[in-house]
């Protein structure tokens, strides 16, 4: 199979309008992965899918990542004068970067035996921009995957066929695979109390027999 890299290069001869960005990764096995812009995310799947050389036929799992604010500090030398003599120096600047959630697509090629191939999509941020297309058009099998990514995560799948939640009851309001989602004190419904959730009920309830302060 080809490199990352020339699979990114062929996805631009096709779609020179597409946004393809390969994203390193410096963790074991070291499986890159490419970024794609919205815009022509839709026609890109369908290139990796239809493509004679690459036939990524296979979409195996859809899953999602929750990226929080988050500080970047990047270290670079420089030459400075000190006390008239050049040395190196060492001058480390820090970026803030906003969170964002990201779908991540694990493709495979059935017919030609060769993957994986890593999609990503990103939202533009964790809050109020947490869109992204829907490659369900493309790769059936990510029906309720992406289904699965938006009740855990809240990734919402613009152009999905049935977007509701698939594990969550329909009046659940939170995301729980987000990083920074709390469990509550109790639950509405718990079949077989035990240990921590025993214990975390006696707290709620004892919190809420306090009675209110007189005002």
């Amino acid at each position: 199979m080809e490199t990352i890299e020339q699979i990114a290069s062929r996805i631009l001869s096709a779609i020179p309008e597409a946004k393809v960005t390969v994203i390193g990764n410096a963790a074991v096995p070291g499986q890159a992965s490419i970024l794609l812009g919205h815009g022509c995310a839709v026609n890109v799947a369908r290139f990796l899918r239809d493509d004679a050389a690459l036939r990524l036929d296979y979409c195996s799992n859809v899953t999602g990542l929750d990226w929080l604010d988050r500080v970047v500090k990047t270290t670079t030398k420089t030459m400075q004068l000190v006390d008239g003599v050049e040395k190196e120096a060492a001058v480390t600047t820090e970026e803030s970067l906003p969170g964002y959630l990201e779908a991540v697509y694990i493709l495979y090629s059935m017919s030609l035996k060769h993957g994986p191939v890593i999609l990503r999509l990103r939202t533009a941020d964790r809050l109020a921009e947490t869109r992204v297309p829907s490659l369900t058009p493309v790769w059936k099998s990510a029906e309720f995957q992406e289904r699965e990514a938006y009740d855990l995560f809240g990734i919402h799948f613009d152009g999905h066929p049935d977007l509701r939640r698939i594990l969550m009851w329909d009046e659940f309001t939170d995301y729980p695979m987000r990083k920074d989602y709390r469990q509550p004190d109790d639950y509405e419904y718990e079949p077989t109390p035990h240990d921590e959730i025993v214990a975390k009920a006696a707290r709620h309830a004892a919190t809420a027999a306090q009675p209110f302060p007189e005002a």
